[in-house]
């Protein structure tokens, strides 16, 4: 299960580039939007760990 922090988030585009069908971009605020919370493997673990402010958490 994947949960993000979207008052954390510093909105600089690093998981939606990493795992674009698991996250993506607010278009006003530019903060991180979850789309698939149950997704796994390596694309999330890479935005998961590529997040500057640890906004995202992986179970």
């Amino acid at each position: 299960m994947i949960t993000v922090d979207r008052e954390r988030c510093a909105s600089s585009g690093q998981c939606a580039l990493a795992a674009p069908e698991v996250f993506a971009q607010d278009e006003e605020d530019g903060r991180v939007v979850l789309l698939d919370a149950t997704a796994s493997g390596d694309r999330v673990r890479r935005a998961t760990t590529g997040c500057p402010t640890q906004a995202i958490r992986s179970d």
